[in-house]
């Protein structure tokens, strides 16, 4: 299926799920209890994680809630906080199984969520997550983020293999809610972000600065959508992505190093 501006959310998540799949069909045996560029995390245990990912996201979508929901920016954080209990379930999920076995249980977690989705969603409805309470359009976007950045994280755990595809419809999406939680932590306008072809936002840092109405902004951070997401879940700093020329900065303003990583 060709990715449209028109894809909606939950087939963007289903197109990625499907392609990191077929992509951990294909690798040897040995490569599952390889360590991966994420500090304690093997590729095993990445499969395990992806596996909550996606039964975490049924369970939740079928637990409606009264209660007001987290704008997206605050619900991020809560994963920081509780990173512990999210690699405890992680453990659990992935250890002593075969590795056919665990991408078996990860393609049947997929199919699930696929006849979930196609029960129908209400976008601004209230789900009560382990992280609280949200509605099903945020969460579903934290979820392409998730499946996004570790697809990218075992493509770089196993280089000698070709990349996992990162579908231009999760990627997009992806981008757009990371510019989003940014300009909600760091409300302003003295800096313009642009990751093209996908997003633009304006935000602050430090004190307000020069605001910018129209023309040429007079700090600019400029760069491509898989560095951004890269610096925005503290895969690469902003050091590295300057000195490796991925980011392109104009402005005395334009360092975002003091807002990075916007989750991790």
């Amino acid at each position: 299926m060709a990715a449209t501006a028109r894809t909606r959310p939950q087939e963007a998540l289903l197109e990625q799920s499907r392609s990191v799949l077929g992509w951990l069909q294909g690798l040897p045996t040995e490569a599952f209890e390889r360590p991966t560029v994420l500090p304690d995390w093997t590729v095993r245990r990445l499969i395990g994680h992806l596996i909550l990912v996606h039964t975490g996201l049924v369970a939740s979508l079928d637990q409606p809630t009264k209660a007001a929901a987290l704008p997206i920016h605050e619900f991020v954080s809560r994963y920081r906080r509780d990173v512990e209990m999210i690699m405890e379930a992680t453990l659990e999920a992935s250890a002593g199984v075969a590795g056919p076995e665990l991408l078996a249980r990860l393609a049947l977690a997929i199919d699930d969520l696929a006849v979930r989705l196609d029960s129908g969603l209400r976008p601004t409805e209230v789900i009560m997550t382990r992280r609280g309470p949200t509605t099903t359009e945020d969460y579903l976007a934290t979820r392409i983020i998730e499946l996004v950045v570790h697809t990218d994280d075992l493509s770089r755990s196993v280089p000698e293999v070709a990349p996992a595809a990162l579908q231009r419809s999760a990627l997009a999406r992806c981008t757009r809610t990371l510019a989003a939680i940014l300009a909600a932590w760091h409300p302003g306008r003295s800096v313009e972000v642009r990751v093209p072809p996908y997003a633009a936002v304006q935000c602050a840092i430090g004190d307000p600065g020069p605001t910018h109405t129209r023309g040429t902004p007079p700090n600019v951070v400029e760069t491509d959508p898989l560095t951004f997401l890269r610096l925005a879940t503290g895969r690469i700093s902003w050091t590295e992505a300057v000195a490796a020329g991925a980011v392109h900065a104009s402005g005395l303003r334009a360092n975002l190093a003091p807002l990075l990583p916007l989750l991790s």
